[in-house]
């Protein structure tokens, strides 16, 4: 500090509150850590899951219900994706998010992400949703062999995602033969 002119100090003193006020307003500050790169990709993914998956007659309540994406075990993936659905719309449906919790029912929603965490916590979850048109998704290392449907994997220093068609046909979904074209991997294609 001590080259600089007293007309510099004072110009640094200014410019913190700046800072400071544009950190409040954006969002960040120290309380508050900026989302993920990896959760802010595999929010896009999730919500252009839901247009290229068609669900059974009956999943939805009624033609104006909501598309709901339930997100267990990662928060930051779900506020993430909150922001990024706000008052958008999947063939006429608004996106909605819930955070769900070990144990909670999963009844009402579309597309369940199940976090890597506990294998326990995984694996219950996915027996929640067994029986249900519920698009499963996971980032749990063995996420189709415990019975998810799409499970994202790193190929390539990139975030992809595997199709297991054997559990989403059980569930009487579809699935758009161009999101399984840009898929990693597609398990029980013919």
């Amino acid at each position: 500090m001590a080259g600089l002119s007293r007309f510099a100090l004072r110009r640094r003193a200014l410019a913190l509150p700046i800072v400071l006020a544009l950190l409040a307003w954006s969002g960040v500050g120290a309380a508050q850590s900026p989302p993920s790169v990896e959760n802010q990709v595999k929010a896009a993914y999730l919500f252009k899951f839901a247009g290229f998956v068609e669900w059974p007659d009956g999943s939805f309540a009624r033609a104006d219900s909501p598309l709901q994406i339930g997100v267990s075990g990662n928060d930051g993936l779900a506020d993430q994706l909150e922001q990024m659905v706000a008052g958008r719309t999947v063939a006429g449906h608004a996106v909605q998010v819930r955070k769900l919790r070990r144990g909670d029912p999963v009844g009402g929603v579309h597309i369940l992400f199940i976090g890597a965490g506990e294998r326990a916590a995984v694996i219950d979850m996915l027996a929640a949703a067994r029986g249900q048109s519920v698009l499963t998704v996971s980032d749990a290392e063995d996420g189709i062999a415990l019975g998810c449907m799409i499970a994202f994997v790193v190929a390539q220093d990139r975030l992809r995602f595997d199709v297991a068609l054997g559990q989403v046909n059980s569930s009487r979904l579809r699935i758009s033969a161009r999101m399984l074209a840009a898929a990693n991997r597609v398990q029980g294609a013919t």
